[in-house]
């Protein structure tokens, strides 16, 4: 990353190959076809050439960095898609930045490539554990990006009863997860 703030190439030629294949299967979650994840996966490696200044070497987490920054690109393209020509926000630098660009707390830890990887079966077997609807709350905020409103115009239930499952569901996931 230190490589790419001093525009060389190669380093996003590295960081392309290392993590293109994984943001890629993230991006096609979300995206609603072909060309469109193609043309974020192209997207989100621009946006860390010209935003690189947005990271946060002190941290140094370059993968949950990457991944957060190709799932928001994606979610706001897919709200974008959906919304049509009614109300889209205007993409500019400045949106980038508050809504498309990640920030981790500083206490948060890092995680890597090859973590991340290890700890997928972990991840299934805990998701395996939530009910189904909060697997299906979850995919609609997460992998549809819906915000909560919406999921609950959706579902036809009270605001309250989507954040309370959303809230269910991801401290579940986080017990399960501490005991696997």
């Amino acid at each position: 990353m230190r490589e790419i703030a001093n525009f060389e190439s190669r380093a996003l030629e590295e960081l392309y190959d290392r993590y293109s294949p994984m943001i890629y299967t993230l991006i096609k979650k979300i995206a609603t076809d072909e060309k469109t994840a193609q043309k974020i996966l192209v997207e989100v490696f621009v946006i860390v050439w010209r935003k690189i200044d947005k990271f946060d070497f002190t941290n140094g987490n370059v993968f949950g960095w990457i991944i957060s920054l190709a799932r928001n690109r994606a979610a706001d393209q897919l709200r974008r898609d959906r919304a049509g020509s009614l109300t889209k926000s205007k993409y500019d630098d400045e949106y980038e930045n508050y809504f498309i660009i990640p920030t981790f707390p500083n206490e948060m830890d890092s995680l890597d490539h090859k973590t991340a990887t290890s700890l997928k079966p972990k991840m299934e077997s805990a998701l395996s554990k939530l009910t189904d609807t909060q697997k299906y709350v979850l995919h609609l905020a997460y992998y549809e990006a819906y915000t909560v409103d919406e999921i609950a115009d959706k579902l036809n239930v009270p605001v309250e009863t989507v954040r309370n499952k959303v809230m269910t569901a991801l401290h579940n996931l986080r017990d399960f997860l501490s005991r696997e």
